[in-house]
């Protein structure tokens, strides 16, 4: 498909940066938080998480769209995105399994984006000035665009996990199967689901602020926590429940923001990072093997070291090459682990997925 009509738009960062560039997707203004993601593919998967709400995504990669749009390659059933920006935007795709465009995708379910700016030269700024809010918008410009921007709110003190978890529980996998996984949603992506139920896994998926005693009803065999957008130190509902299961000592496994939970269960704190990890190429060192694997990875908070150092309930695990954070640990005494990354790798290479076999594992052993 291609466009009908080259737009300008504009986008404003909180500093006063600004730049021009083209409309793509749909006609508008929204505002959220900007931060970059450097995956070379996998642009609908990076789309459609559900811990990407309420942010811009600035993709790394030069070329989007080349590929188009299809409906297996989604981790939600719609983005989650608030903006999009990119450098050169392919208005035909080659691939001839899509099913469509990817301004088609974009335009039908309302994202706003701009193409035509220099990504490099933003993202260096980003990287420098630190992940803030931003704006795009293809219909004002000028001191109007300022205003709506100041409306926009900090992700820090945002607690945005319940509303794109589930808002009923549901189920995935073969009723039959001999392990039952209860699920927290706190925005989980489909594949991780697909990764627990292909494991012989049947999963029943329970929304954000369901209570420990609604799950533990269900009896099942171990506990996951997803992964999910913004603070966790907002989020003692899931603290709560988290607490609770850990006192059940059945395993329990948690991704990202459910790392992230798990850890302030076990009095440790977190905090928001200066522009977060977001791609498909961040190395990180299992300290247990003393092997390293290369992970997709999606964040904008971390779990603190210096209270893990203070602890003596929980260890680390995994730290992240780059720049030593905790990228995983385990709590001493436990059946629980988890980690910051995304080993379900949707997308993103496939080293981590040994995870997802150690907490079925650890369900049987259990058991």
């Amino acid at each position: 498909m291609k466009l009908k009509e080259k737009e300008k738009a504009y986008l404003l960062l909180e500093d006063g940066f600004m730049l021009e560039g083209t409309s793509i997707g749909k006609k508008g203004t929204k505002g959220g938080e900007i931060c970059f993601n450097t995956g070379m593919t996998g642009y609908q998967e990076i789309y459609t998480d559900p811990s990407y709400y309420g942010q811009i995504i600035v993709n790394t990669n030069s070329h989007i769209g080349n590929y188009g749009a299809l409906d297996e390659e989604t981790e939600s059933k719609t983005p989650k995105i608030f903006g999009l920006v990119v450098n050169e935007y392919a208005e035909v795709y080659s691939r001839k399994t899509a099913t469509e465009s990817l301004q088609e995708f974009l335009e039908k379910n309302d994202v706003v984006g701009i193409a035509d700016v220099d990504t490099r030269m933003l993202v260096r700024h980003i990287r420098s000035k630190g992940a803030m809010n931003a704006i795009i918008s293809s219909e004002i410009n000028g001191d109007e665009l300022k205003k709506e921007l100041e409306k926009v709110p900090s992700m820090e003190g945002l607690e945005l996990s319940s509303i794109v978890a589930t808002k009923e529980p549901y189920y995935v996998g073969d009723e039959s199967a001999p392990i039952k996984v209860a699920v927290l949603d706190l925005g989980i992506k489909t594949s991780i689901l697909k990764n627990l139920s292909s494991r012989d896994a049947y999963c029943k998926v329970f929304p954000a602020k369901t209570k420990f005693e609604e799950m533990k009803a269900w009896n099942p065999d171990g506990y996951f926590i997803s992964n999910g957008p913004g603070d966790p130190a907002v989020m003692q509902y899931a603290v709560d429940t988290v607490s609770e299961i850990l006192k059940e000592d059945l395993p329990l496994f948690g991704i990202c923001l459910g790392h992230q939970i798990l850890a302030r269960a076990c009095g440790i704190g977190t905090y928001k990072m200066h522009h977060g990890h977001r791609g498909l190429n961040h190395p990180i060192k299992n300290q247990t093997t003393g092997l390293s694997e290369i992970t997709s990875q999606n964040h904008g908070f971390v779990v603190s070291a210096e209270d893990i150092d203070k602890s003596d309930k929980v260890e680390i695990t995994h730290i992240h090459l780059n720049d030593n954070t905790v990228a995983g640990l385990s709590v001493k005494g436990k059946n629980a682990f988890s980690v910051q990354y995304h080993p379900e790798s949707s997308p993103g290479p496939h080293d981590s997925r040994y995870l997802f076999d150690q907490f079925i594992e650890l369900i049987k052993s259990s058991k």
